[in-house]
């Protein structure tokens, strides 16, 4: 292979400054982070003036040193990157500050502004959601300019990308990160104002027309056709993108640089099949980059892409060709100061991992396996091995798995995804005027993206395909370490140029003669021993397979049923338990702090089991229903609980004698549950919202025991524990207990003087959807996710449609136990996800 080209870094420390400082300047750190980068802008002029007197100092009397100008140009370079990134998140978020203020008051609000992504499904429920980038913003009767990024849901397709539109509704914030500063639910109509600009209705013909076409093809190619070719994956099979997820082939429908290479490359061929000159080749390959970037949408590992095309681009115009690492490095300074915010996007950064493993180590790995597989399988084996070994820590803070198939599964994967890029392009250029013809360009990509598909599906059912690993910050780190460690020891340089020449040499014979000598082997044993001792050993040989064989089929149903569990970095969980409740809020790795323990079973304790809770931090028991306590001894059964929070009204007597004799028996601390009262278990915090001593009365306080409007004439419901906890991913969650419309309307006041437990993420809706419902605790706590815990075919009417439809009103997705079974919640980024089973 051809001797390895020096890397060229020299831009690598702007772009990791400029990283740092966008991830400090965007975040909790904020404002210090901005004052200390704009001292950066005074020091860099300092630093220059200093460089600039330097050098003249040294030009009157002989040449600068080399390393004086090298260091003071990259100090200067490193300070004026620190700055730039600096002022343009503060310039920025000066411009946010109307949008957050309205949006952390939970202020009614109409915006105008230009749809700046493709619609979606919901997360929850029916609807779709796109962004909107805000420019003007009316609430309180007053209007003002803004800026800002808003996820918005409504009812009916998404309007056009490009329009601009006017939206009403409530604004929810949104945690700090890369995408949207606040939420907003439709409460109307979406009014298109004005309708995309020319191109971008172009764009929006081609893709309609595509998806038109590829609607009669089958499910996998209806949807991977235009994944591949636009990125729109609103129609991939959900067997098909959890089979690619696991699979590390995600990538094939993300288009970043994969596409780019793939459009860039074809299109040189052409240019060059014609003979166009330099000039023309730059020129024609930009403004179909231009025209891609917009068919596909400018998303952020897109405009990396783009931006790095642009880079190369411009070294081709002058006649001096960059390398991968500097053109990567100053397509991610510029995108960093136009947009600080996409430090935290987790595209923009696998993007760029992804392409700075391919430029620094898929050469050198290639080059490691060239003389033991040949150069064609060298290249084909070290691309996947380059982009997963830069990309593994990464996925990591995403989905706590290693797929340890990736590799493999890219091998072959890969390949199909040139003809199925070509095919959909062009089954998309001819979708609008030659549908019949592009019905079959669209058929034979089809053909290519079942070949992924089918490779994705095929891994993926492996068992161990997926290598679970530990979350967070302190797993991606020993990912790392380990990845580096192997990197490093493929990677080394033999002790010695001349020993390294003949290891190299050596290495094809050495493969010859391994093989070789198995052969021989065999014929010698063969004929030494005679045929019965060869029948012997193939005997054994078989047997040892059929134990192989007995093992796997043992084993696989196993690790089929481990598949079944929640997902590994599960936060909160609606246990399906029947009628009654049982919500646990992940408190450590296999620990948990369990809100009721549902009725009579082992439903709960069961449901502990599959999540891996062998630690219960707190047990609060909301009061003492059967439907809430009864199945106790399940959740204690060989688990550790350290201690109880309960209700102050034991009512049942009978029931409530016998749960604190049970909690005696196994020894665990009990507290009576007091308003105002606070506390952590484990890694999180907790705070009593409410605890009375029976029902209560419209103005708050406690009410003669009598029956509430649920039927119940102990007062047990209203004595319920509602309690807010706050998860170490930062969920804010309230669990309501079975609090009737009284107890909730007394709540709601509290927490409106108070200013607690306003716009949470998730909420434990009271009494499993019962009709007594208090309309302003919902508008209060507007949760982005109800979990409503109902039992199937239960004879109460629960959960009633008032209940339903005054949580969906205030924005909420709604999840019931009796549709999706035990229901997880998982939060990523922005993003609460759900997994049911």
């Amino acid at each position: 292979m051809a001797p390895p080209r020096r890397v060229d870094l020299r831009l690598v420390p702007a772009a990791l400054v400029a990283w740092g400082a966008a991830w400090a300047c965007t975040g909790p750190a904020a404002p210090w982070a901005q004052t200390v980068s704009a001292g950066a802008l005074l020091a860099s002029v300092g630093v220059g003036v200093g460089v600039g007197a330097t050098l003249a100092r040294a030009v009157s009397r002989a040449r600068p040193p080399r390393a004086v100008r090298s260091v003071g140009t990259h100090a200067v370079l490193l300070l004026v990157c620190l700055a730039a990134v600096a002022l343009s998140a503060h310039a920025q978020t000066a411009r946010q500050l109307p949008l957050r203020e309205l949006a952390a008051q939970g202020a009614r609000a109409e915006l105008v502004g230009r749809v700046a992504s493709e619609g979606r499904p919901a997360t929850f429920g029916a609807g779709t959601r796109w962004v909107v980038s805000v420019r003007e913003i009316s609430a309180r009767g007053t209007g003002s300019d803004a800026t800002g990024l808003v996820e918005v849901t409504s009812d009916g397709p998404a309007p056009r990308y490009g329009a601009t539109v006017a939206v009403a509704g409530v604004l929810r914030s949104l945690p700090a990160g890369d995408g949207p500063l606040a939420r907003l639910a439709a409460a109307g109509p979406v009014v298109e104002r004005a309708p995309p600009h020319a191109v971008l209705r172009a764009t929006h013909v081609l893709r309609s027309a595509l998806l038109d076409v590829t609607a009669s093809l089958s499910p996998q190619a209806r949807g991977l056709v235009p994944g591949v070719a636009v990125g729109d994956t609103t129609r991939v099979p959900d067997d098909v993108d959890q089979a690619m997820r696991a699979t590390s082939l995600t990538h094939i429908t993300a288009v970043s640089g994969g596409h780019f290479a793939i459009v860039v490359a074809t299109l040189t061929l052409l240019c060059a099949l014609v003979r166009a000159p330099r000039g023309v080749r730059v020129a024609v390959v930009a403004l179909v980059a231009a025209a891609f970037v917009l068919l596909v949408r400018p998303e952020p590992s897109v405009l990396r892409a783009a931006w790095t095309c642009a880079a190369a681009l411009l070294g081709v115009a002058l006649g001096r060709p960059s390398s991968g690492a500097p053109a990567l490095a100053a397509a991610a300074t510029v995108l960093l100061v136009v947009d600080p915010w996409l430090a935290r996007s987790y595209g923009f950064v696998l993007s760029c991992a992804a392409t700075a493993g391919l430029v620094l180590l898929a050469g050198p790995l290639a080059r490691r396996l060239a003389p033991w597989t040949g150069r064609p399988l060298a290249f084909a084996l070290a691309v996947p091995w380059a982009a997963q070994a830069a990309c593994g820590p990464v996925l990591l803070l995403i989905d706590p798995h290693v797929p340890l198939l990736s590799v493999p599964a890219n091998l072959l994967a890969t390949p199909a995804l040139v003809p199925a890029t070509v095919l959909g392009l062009v089954a998309t250029l001819l979708a609008p005027w030659v549908p019949g013809l592009a019905s079959a360009v669209a058929w034979l990509a089809g053909v290519a993206t079942g070949w992924i598909a089918t490779v994705a599906t095929t891994f993926a059912a492996v068992p161990g395909a997926r290598l679970p690993w530990p979350g967070g910050l302190l797993g991606a780190a020993a990912l790392a370490l380990l990845t580096a460690t192997g990197l490093a020891l493929v990677l080394r340089r033999p002790p010695g140029e001349g020993w390294r020449r003949e290891w190299r040499e050596a290495a094809p014979r050495t493969v010859r003669r391994m093989r070789r000598g198995v052969r021989r082997r065999v014929r010698r044993a063969v004929e030494r021993h005679g045929r019965g001792r060869a029948s012997a050993a193939a005997g054994l040989a078989g047997l040892a397979g059929l134990a192989l064989l007995a093992a796997l089929v043992l084993t696989v149903p196993r690790l089929v049923a481990a598949g079944h569990r929640a997902p590994p970095d599960w936060q909160v969980v609606a246990c399906d338990v029947g009628q009654g409740d049982s919500l646990v809020v992940r408190s450590g790795p296999a620990a948990a702090v369990v809100v009721d323990a549902g009725p009579d079973g082992a439903d709960a304790g069961r449901c502990l089991d599959r999540l891996g809770v062998t630690t219960v931090d707190l047990l609060v028991l909301s009061h003492f229903h059967a439907d809430h306590v009864g199945g106790l001894a399940g959740v204690l059964r060989g688990r550790t609980v350290t201690s109880a929070l309960v209700s102050r009204l034991d009512a049942p007597a009978a029931q409530a004698a016998a749960v604190r004799a049970e909690l005696a028996a196994a020894r665990v601390p009990v507290r009576t549950a007091a308003a105002d009262d606070t506390g952590t278990a484990g890694q999180v915090a907790w705070h009593v919202l409410a605890a009375a001593g029976g029902s209560t009365d419209g103005r708050g306080e406690r009410a003669p025991s009598g029956r509430t409007g649920s039927g119940e004439a102990d007062g047990a419901n209203d004595a319920s524990v509602a309690l807010e906890l706050r998860t170490a991913s930062g969920l804010d969650v309230v669990a309501l207990g079975d609090l009737e419309e009284p107890g909730q309307e007394s709540l709601a006041r509290t927490l409106a003087g108070t200013g607690r437990a306003a716009d949470v993420d998730v909420v434990k809706m009271a009494h499993h959807g019962s009709r007594s419902q208090s309309r302003a605790l919902a508008r209060l706590l507007s949760p982005r996710v109800t979990l409503v815990s109902v039992g199937a075919g239960n004879t109460y009417g629960h959960p009633t449609d008032d209940a339903l439809e005054l949580y969906g009103s205030v924005g909420s997705a709604l999840v019931r136990t009796d549709e999706c079974g035990t229901a997880a919640l998982v939060s990523r980024g922005d993003e609460i996800g759900l997994a049911c089973g």
